[in-house]
Parts: structure tokens; sequence; C-alpha cells
């Protein structure tokens, strides 16, 4: 498992993606306006949506919406007569320009839903992927702490935590991810979805077989980066490997 398979840091900020869709589209109808008076503006609109496909692909909604504003005002700017004003001279030119910003904002949107659904795809990969390589690791056997670092570094990759690493002890006051993927602070129920681990203490995930605790990961966030559902079952998972593969040691070759 990889960083770049279960990681959710987009390449682009939205920041970056927001200044980058206001300046394509203007920079584009620039350079299209030697064609205007010889293209129909219904051309000179499709160019402006690749513009805008092209900024919606950095995953940003706001890089695609600004995109789409800032297509629409530089068509009716630069490309469609009276030019360098904010007016049309003509219905079919005001169709055109209505149809460039929905198409440019329905595009943005089927792009974010593309690559939301490609991310996911791509996470539960590396999660199963984390599966295979926790069990590898106890089908391999070595050492109880070989093993317990070895799926500590899994479990920092799947979600995405600054650390994490095993101690053959236990606290029940510490912070403390549950078997149903939801976390526990003594008597308060964590909103892990929102607010994350909490980030001033560890969180442990206990290590457990048949009702008796071997020991626990502790884990440290990553600030601003909220673990899901998902990823947290399967950290759980992975602790429950652990803790069978631990019984299986002290137990002894059956």
């Amino acid at each position: 498992v990889s960083r770049n398979t279960v990681g959710r840091r987009e390449p682009v900020s939205p920041r970056t993606a927001m200044i980058i869709g206001l300046t394509v589209p203007p920079l584009v109808s620039a350079a299209l306006v030697p064609l205007r008076r010889s293209w129909p503006g219904a051309d000179l609109a499709l160019v402006l949506v690749a513009a805008v496909v092209a900024v919606a692909a950095l995953g940003q909604r706001r890089g695609g919406w600004s995109a789409a504003a800032s297509a629409g005002i530089s068509f009716d700017l630069l490309l469609i007569p009276p030019y360098g004003h904010f007016s049309i001279a003509s219905r079919t030119d005001l169709t055109t320009l209505l149809l460039l910003v929905a198409v440019a904002a329905g595009v943005t949107e089927l792009a974010l839903w593309g690559r939301r659904q490609n991310v996911l795809a791509t996470r539960q990969a590396g999660y199963l992927a984390g599966l295979h390589a926790a069990s590898a690791a106890v089908a391999e056997g070595g050492s109880p702490t070989q093993l317990a670092n070895r799926i500590a570094l899994v479990i920092t990759e799947i979600l995405e935590l600054k650390g994490c690493h095993f101690r053959f002890d236990s606290d029940p006051s510490a912070p403390c991810l549950q078997s149903d993927g939801t976390v526990r602070w003594g008597d308060v129920l964590w909103d892990v979805e929102s607010d994350g681990f909490p980030l001033h203490h560890q969180t442990q995930l206990p290590v457990a077989s048949a009702g008796r605790r071997y020991g626990r990961f502790l884990m440290t966030p990553n600030p601003g980066r909220p673990p899901a559902l998902l990823p947290r079952l399967v950290a759980v998972s992975l602790a429950a490997q652990v803790g069978a593969a631990l019984s299986d040691y002290q137990s002894g070759p059956v």
C-alpha cells in the first residue's frame, strides 16, 4: 500500500484551481479573436468548453465553476458582436452563450463525479491491498514485534496517519477506535467524520482475540484529514488479524 494509492490530497489546491479557472478561458478567448469573424459562434463556444473541461480535470469544483463563468464572460466580451461590450446583438448568440455556460457547468460536475468514482475505486483497491499485505505478514510468521510493526505501517498508510506503533499494554482512559469504526473517549462518542481523531492524544486501536487483549496500536493523526468509516473498519480488521496471530504465537503449535 502506498500513500499515492489511498491518499486524499489533491494535486491542485482549490484556490489555485480557481485562479486557473478564471484565467484560462479568457486567454483562450483572446487567442480565438482572429477567428471570430470566420468561425461560427457555436464552434468558438466548443473550444471554450474544451478549456473548461481541462480546468475541471484538476478535480476542484471551485476551479470548474470559475472556468464556466469566465468562459461565458469572455465569450460575450471578445467573441460575439458587439465586441468589447457586455451585450448580445442576436438571439442565436444569446442561445449559444447560455448553452456554453450550461454545458460547461454540467461538464464540470460530470468530471468531478468521475474523479470521485475513480478515487473511491483506487482507495478500495488500496484497502484490499492492505488486507492482503497483512495476511501475507501473518502467514510469514516472525516475532510478534515484527508482525505488529509491519501492520502498523499498513495502518498508517490506510488511515493517512502521521504515525502508528504497537505497544503491549492498555490504557482505558485513552480515546479508542471501536470494532464498529466509532471512536469513544471515556463516555464521549467522538465525531470522527468531521473532527478526525483527537489531535493532542494518540487514539488506541485494541489488539485482541477471543476476548483476550494483547496490546494496542497507538495512532497519531494528521490534522485536517479525518479517516472515513471504511478505512477505519479495515484498520480494525488488521488489528484483529494481529490479535489472532498473537494468540496462535502464545498458544504454540497445535
